[in-house]
């Protein structure tokens, strides 16, 4: 889901510097080839946000826990009711499933025109 938002933002905000600037890179597909340090960056601290994940898989089977249930609900939007709460699951799993299909689509439409936000040529 984050990706979604990930591919449209950077369509009209960067961060500051020549390297990130509109006139530099003018589509966001470009951005990987064009700052490969950045990337490298980006892969890092992916996988050291993977690797703090470790100890809640190795210790998933010791606990009343359902596997990506990592208990993380600050605004307390999961229901008390657990047929409530099933059905926020699937709805959770819906919007998930949605922006898959909603990234891929970008990235091709992107790939396709060459153009940025919308994709349409």
């Amino acid at each position: 889901m984050l990706a979604t938002l990930g591919m449209v933002v950077p369509e009209f905000v960067r961060i500051p510097g020549e390297a990130y600037s509109f006139a530099s890179i003018p589509n966001v597909l470009d951005a990987h080839d064009a700052l490969p340090q950045s990337m490298i960056q980006i892969f890092g601290w992916i996988s050291f946000l993977e690797a703090c994940t470790f100890p809640a898989y190795a210790n998933m089977n010791n606990y009343d826990r359902k596997p990506g249930n990592f208990g993380f609900d600050p605004l307390g939007l999961m229901p008390t009711d657990p047929v409530k709460a099933r059905e926020m699951e699937l709805k959770e799993l819906k919007n998930g499933r949605l922006a898959m299909v909603a990234i891929g689509g970008m990235v091709a439409g992107a790939t396709v025109t060459g153009h940025g936000f919308p994709y349409l040529p």
